[in-house]
C-alpha cells in the first residue's frame, strides 16, 4: 500500500509540474502574440501577397489573372527599368560613399578630447537625421533651384561656371539629390562610429603609444579591425537604404517625379507602375526583382568590407 501511495503521489506531483509548465508557455506565448499578430497582418501578409500578384494580371479592383513570368518579362525589357536601375546605382554611390568615409573621419575628431563642447556638435551633426524629409527637400530645392539667381548657381557664378538646370540635367539631378542624403544621413553614421570608437579600450592605445606607434598606425591597425562590426553595420544599411531611395527625388523633383527619367529610381518605378498606371503585377515584380538586387548588393559589400576577397588572395 505505501509503494502504491508513493507512486500516486509522484505521478500526481509530475502531473502539477508539467501543468504549471504548460500554464508558463501558455503565457509565454501570449506575452508574444501581439508581435506576431501585428508582424503578419502589417509584414507578412504584404511581402506574401506581393509575391502572389507579381505573377497576376491586376489593376487593384477587378479579377486577378495569372499572367506567369509575363510581368518579370515585360520588366526586364523595359529601358525605363534598367536606367532606373542605373540612376539608383549612381546615386547610391555618389551619396553612401562619401558619407561613410566622412562620418568616419568626423567620429575620429568628435572622439578626441582637445576637442571643446564635443556635446554640442554631437546634437549639431546628428539634427539632420531626424529634420523632416520634406523641410530637407525644400531647403534643398531653393538652393538647387533652375533659376540663374538660385544660391547654388550664385555661388558656382563666383568660379566663371555656367548655371546649371539642377532639376531638369541628367547630372545635375543627380549631384543635387545625392548631397541631399550625404547631408541627412552622414550624422547618422558619425554617432554609430562613435559609439564604436568609444567602446575600444584606451589601454590599447596607450600601448601602441609606448611601443612607439603613432596617430596614422594606431588608427590602421586599432581603431579600424575594432570597428569592422560597426563598418559592416553601416555598410550593410547604407546599401539597402541607397536601393530603396524614394523620399529624396520624390519631394525634391515635385510634379515632375514620375515623369521623366533623369533621377528616376527602382522604388520609383514600381511606385509609378502601381498607382500612376494601375499595374500592380509589374510593380510587384519589380519589387522581387529589387529585394534581390539588394540581397546580392548587400551580401557582395558585406563580403569586401569583412576582407573576403584579401582572405582568398593570401590564400
Amino acid at each position: 500500500m505505501e509503494n502504491v501511495e508513493k507512486q500516486q503521489y509522484v505521478s500526481s506531483s509530475k502531473a502539477s509540474r508539467m501543468s504549471e509548465k504548460k500554464k508558463d508557455m501558455l503565457s509565454g506565448y501570449l506575452y508574444v502574440a501581439p508581435f506576431f499578430i501585428i508582424f503578419g497582418i502589417i509584414g507578412l501578409y504584404p511581402a506574401v501577397f506581393s509575391i502572389v500578384l507579381a505573377f497576376q494580371e491586376w489593376n487593384g479592383l477587378g479579377e486577378m489573372n495569372f499572367v506567369g513570368l509575363r510581368n518579370f518579362t515585360v520588366v526586364l525589357q523595359d529601358p525605363l527599368f534598367w536606367k532606373s536601375l542605373y540612376n539608383t546605382v549612381i546615386m547610391g554611390l555618389m551619396g553612401t560613399a562619401p558619407q561613410l568615409v566622412v562620418g568616419l573621419i568626423l567620429a575620429v575628431f568628435l572622439n578626441m578630447a582637445a576637442i571643446r563642447f564635443t556635446n554640442f556638435f554631437r546634437v549639431t551633426i546628428f539634427m539632420p537625421y531626424i529634420t523632416s524629409m520634406v523641410a530637407v527637400a525644400l531647403v534643398f530645392g531653393v538652393f538647387f533651384s533652375s533659376n540663374e539667381t538660385a544660391l547654388a548657381n550664385y555661388v558656382m557664378g563666383w568660379f566663371g561656371i555656367d548655371p546649371v538646370s539642377w532639376k531638369t540635367s541628367e547630372w545635375g539631378a543627380k549631384f543635387a539629390i545625392s548631397l541631399m542624403v550625404f547631408w541627412r544621413w552622414v550624422g547618422y553614421n558619425t554617432i554609430i562610429y562613435l559609439a564604436g570608437l568609444q567602446s575600444i579600450p584606451k589601454h590599447l592605445y596607450e600601448a601602441a603609444t609606448i611601443d612607439g606607434a603613432g596617430k596614422v598606425q594606431q588608427f590602421i591597425h586599432i581603431t579600424i579591425p575594432l570597428l569592422k562590426p560597426f563598418i559592416l553595420l553601416t555598410v550593410f544599411m547604407s546599401t539597402v537604404g541607397a536601393l530603396q531611395l524614394f523620399a529624396e527625388p520624390t519631394v525634391f523633383l515635385g510634379s515632375s517625379a514620375f515623369t521623366r527619367d533623369e533621377a528616376m529610381t527602382v522604388v520609383m518605378y514600381l511606385y509609378r507602375d502601381a498607382f500612376n498606371l494601375g499595374s500592380f503585377g509589374t510593380a510587384s515584380a519589380t519589387a522581387i526583382l529589387l529585394l534581390v538586387i539588394i540581397i546580392g548588393a548587400a551580401a557582395l559589400n558585406t563580403w569586401l568590407t569583412s576582407g573576403g576577397g584579401r582572405r582568398k588572395k593570401g590564400a
